[in-house]
């Protein structure tokens, strides 16, 4: 599809009912993402999410799909060394049915991605804004604006693709940067917050359905205009399609 120039839409689901409806109106990619913490569990952030959270939500969401890439994210502290981010990986791929794993991070999480990348599991990446880091941030802010962290961003991604990383997804990074790094390495860039300039689009189901209680910026609310949630998550993946999101609005500079 990055060959093609076909953009890619990717959506979250954590059940059987919702992934069937995203892999019904062509989802590309149905991500089950650590952000269950925030929209399912009202937690303040992911940090909470544990594996036996992601195997359950994981194996409801494999039921609903039968053609997109089904991906899972990898919790807090599951890929804390190597050893547990085997172990790990490879519940996703046994218990669940997942066909790629995702990790936040770069070099300093590059041993527990050789690690799963050595018993053949596909690994997707994510930089940029890193959930699991919040701490260290301060909160959740804009990341790669000063030229330092943003050359840290690139060198980065083109570490994970030289490593065998399938994919990577960029969160609140400046638009340019973000299509630089899709411009210098070959795998799929997902971006969210990123920018239009990525190879697709990720989104949390609950913004896009206008349901969380704060949309963030990079967000659309496709129920707002009205019509059934089945509608409203095939407009979301035309507009990708079309390249009309995100539009200035839903990106940094």
């Amino acid at each position: 599809m990055k060959e093609s120039g076909e953009k890619i839409a990717v959506l979250t689901a954590y059940d059987a009912a919702f992934a069937r409806i995203l892999d019904e109106v062509g989802m590309d990619v149905v991500l089950v993402g650590d952000s269950l913490g925030m929209v399912l569990q009202g937690e303040p952030d992911t940090l909470k999410v544990g594996m036996d959270d992601m195997i359950y939500h994981t194996r409801l969401a494999r039921r609903g799909v039968r053609r997109a890439l089904l991906v899972a994210d990898m919790p807090n502290q599951s890929y804390a060394t190597p050893q547990s981010a085997l172990a790990n990986a490879r519940r996703f791929v046994a218990e669940c049915g997942a066909a790629v794993v995702k990790l936040e991070g770069g070099r300093e999480v590059i041993d527990a991605i050789r690690s799963i990348l050595s018993a053949d599991i596909a690994v997707c990446g994510h930089l940029g804004l890193q959930p699991q880091s919040i701490k260290t941030y301060g909160g959740y802010k804009v990341q790669g604006r000063d030229p330092e962290g943003a050359e840290r961003i690139l060198a980065d991604a083109r570490l994970l693709e030289d490593e065998g990383v399938s994919m990577l997804v960029l969160e609140c990074i400046p638009s340019g940067l973000a299509e630089r790094i899709a411009a210098a390495v070959k795998m799929p860039v997902i971006g969210i917050g990123a920018g239009p300039g990525c190879d697709g689009q990720v989104l949390v189901l609950h913004d896009l359905l206008g349901i969380s209680p704060r949309i963030p910026r990079m967000a659309k609310n496709y129920l707002a205009a009205g019509g059934s949630i089945k509608d409203a998550i095939a407009a979301y993946v035309k507009e990708v399609k079309d390249g009309r999101f995100p539009g200035p609005e839903h990106s940094f500079s």
